[in-house]
């Protein structure tokens, strides 16, 4: 028996379905969504924080638990971030409301953004068509030449 799928909102690097498929998921289904509440920081990784009247942009895709697990736990022996799991509800593009996992952590030491990194993180989200504002904020996260 399969085991049963569940949905997550992604927001970093896992926005960018090469990037998941490379790592071994390939999302049954997905489609863009905002998670209101929330925005994101970038420093070095993607990570949200609560903020009233703010939204943080991503995907609702599908994955069993199994699936989240290799993902989160590659993240911390990659990456040294843990992850942890919250359940939210996040709102599509069509305003269907949905409960999702969405994997936030709790404490990361802030650091400048890989500037390979973030050109994933926004190439996926102008493939995904997310609104020019929350563009240019991931785009604020650049660290300017000195």
């Amino acid at each position: 028996m399969a085991d049963p799928q569940v949905w997550v909102f992604f927001y970093g690097s896992y926005i960018n379905l090469d990037v998941l498929r490379d790592l071994g998921l390939v999302p049954e289904r997905y489609e863009v969504a905002r998670l209101p509440g929330f925005d994101i920081r970038v420093a070095p990784l993607a990570n949200l924080v609560r903020a009233d009247g703010q939204a943080a942009y991503g995907i609702l895709a599908t994955a069993t638990h199994a699936d989240l697990h290799k993902l989160y736990d590659q993240a911390q022996q990659l990456l040294g971030e843990v992850y942890l799991p919250e359940a939210v509800l996040v709102e599509t593009l069509a305003g269907t409301f949905r409960p999702a996992l969405c994997y936030i952590c709790p404490e990361m030491t802030a650091r400048p953004a890989d500037p390979v990194y973030l050109d994933r993180l926004i190439h996926a989200a102008r493939l995904h068509g997310f609104p020019a504002w929350y563009l240019q904020r991931l785009e604020s996260f650049r660290v300017a030449d000195a």
